[in-house]
C-alpha cells in the first residue's frame, strides 16, 4: 500500500531500496525523474544507493492525478492517508492540495463527515507506465469520479412593478340638440400608501438545526464546557435546505455537537465539528468557525460575531 506523507505542496511517498535498485530503475517504478529524486532528497546521483536506504519520492503533477487523468499508457496506483488524531476529513483534503471533502467522501465510499484514527483513506493515485512499473499490477479496477459541489445562488426577492395602463378618453358624440352640458370632473380618490412592515426574522430558520437533540444526549450528565469570544463564517453549501449546521473548532475532537448563541441577537443554533481551524492569519483571535448558513439563522451575516460557546468533553 502506498502512504502519502508530508503536506502539500511537499508530498511524497517513502521508498525503502532494495539490492541492486539505482536511481532510474527506482523513477522507472514511480513514474519520477531521477533528477528530481535527487534534491529531494537532498543528495547526489554521483553516490549511488545503499540497500535499505530510505528516499522520499515527490508526487507532483507529472505522476500524481487527484483528478483521474492520465496518459494512454498509464495506470493508476491508489495513494493513502491514515488517518491521525484529531484529524477531520477538511484537514486530511487542506493538506493533500486542498482537495474536496466531497471527493474523499465519493473515493472511499463514506456516508458521514466522521473518520476513524488509523483508518486509511484514498487521496489520490500515482500514475505508472504499464510496461515499466512493478506497480502497475495494483492499479485500481475502477476509479470514482471526484464529485462536484455546485452552490446554489442565493435566492434574491423579485420585485415585480404593476405596469401602469393610459387609457384614451373617448369623446361621446353630441346630442342632436344643441345643450350647454357642464362637465365635471371626476373626484380624485385617495389612494392609501402601503404600509411596510420592517422584517423581524433572520432568513434561515431550522429551530437551532437538526443536531440539537444529539447535543442534548452528549451533553446529558456531563459537564458542560462554556466558551466565550469571537466567531467567524466559512462559506457551505450544507444546512440551508436541512438545517445541518457545521463548525471549526480547536478544543473538542471532531464529531462534537457546540451550541453557539449570538451574544447580540440572542439566538442559539447546534453545530458539528468537522475539524480544528487552520493555522492561518485570518483565524487570529477567533475561538471558532461556522457555516453561512448557520450565521444566517443567528443573524451575523457573513462579518465576525461575539459568541457564546457550549459543550461537553
Amino acid at each position: 500500500m502506498l502512504v502519502v506523507e508530508g503536506t502539500a505542496p511537499n508530498l511524497y511517498i517513502s521508498h525503502t531500496v532494495a539490492a541492486k535498485e539505482n536511481f532510474y530503475s527506482i523513477g522507472r517504478m514511480y513514474n519520477a525523474s531521477p533528477k528530481e529524486i535527487a534534491p529531494f532528497n537532498k543528495i547526489s546521483m554521483e553516490k549511488g544507493l545503499n540497500p535499505g536506504q530510505v528516499l522520499k519520492i515527490p508526487l507532483n503533477k507529472a505522476n500524481f492525478s487527484q483528478d483521474n487523468k492520465k496518459a494512454a499508457d498509464e495506470v493508476l496506483v491508489p495513494v493513502y492517508h491514515t488517518v491521525k488524531e484529531k484529524e477531520g476529513l477538511y484537514r486530511i483534503g487542506i493538506n493533500n492540495n486542498k482537495l474536496p471533502v466531497a471527493t474523499l467522501k465519493k473515493w472511499n465510499n463514506l456516508k458521514s463527515d466522521e473518520v476513524n484514527i488509523g483508518a486509511n483513506l484514498i487521496v489520490g493515485y500515482l500514475k505508472v507506465k504499464k510496461g515499466q512499473s512493478a506497480l502497475a499490477g495494483k492499479a485500481a479496477e475502477k476509479v470514482a469520479e471526484p464529485k462536484i459541489v455546485v452552490k446554489e445562488p442565493e435566492t434574491q426577492p423579485v420585485i415585480v412593478e404593476t405596469p401602469v395602463v393610459k387609457t384614451e378618453e373617448k369623446t361621446q358624440p353630441a346630442p342632436e340638440e344643441k345643450k350647454e352640458v357642464e362637465i365635471k370632473e371626476p373626484e380624485k380618490k385617495k389612494v392609501e400608501e402601503p404600509v411596510v412592515k420592517p422584517v423581524t426574522n433572520f432568513g434561515t430558520d431550522f429551530n437551532g438545526g437538526i443536531f440539537k437533540n444529539l447535543f442534548e444526549s452528549q451533553t446529558n450528565g456531563n459537564t458542560i464546557e462554556s466558551q466565550e469570544g469571537m466567531a467567524g463564517v466559512f462559506k457551505s453549501t450544507s444546512g440551508w435546505k436541512d438545517g445541518k449546521y457545521y463548525c471549526l473548532h480547536n478544543s473538542v475532537p471532531s464529531g462534537t455537537i457546540i451550541k453557539i448563541t449570538n451574544t447580540t441577537t440572542g439566538k442559539s443554533i447546534y453545530a458539528k465539528v468537522l475539524d480544528v481551524m487552520p493555522d492561518i492569519k485570518p483565524n487570529t483571535g477567533l475561538v471558532i468557525r461556522i457555516s453561512n448558513a448557520a450565521a444566517d439563522e443567528l443573524g451575523a451575516g457573513e462579518n465576525n460575531f461575539t459568541c457564546t460557546l457550549n459543550y461537553s468533553k
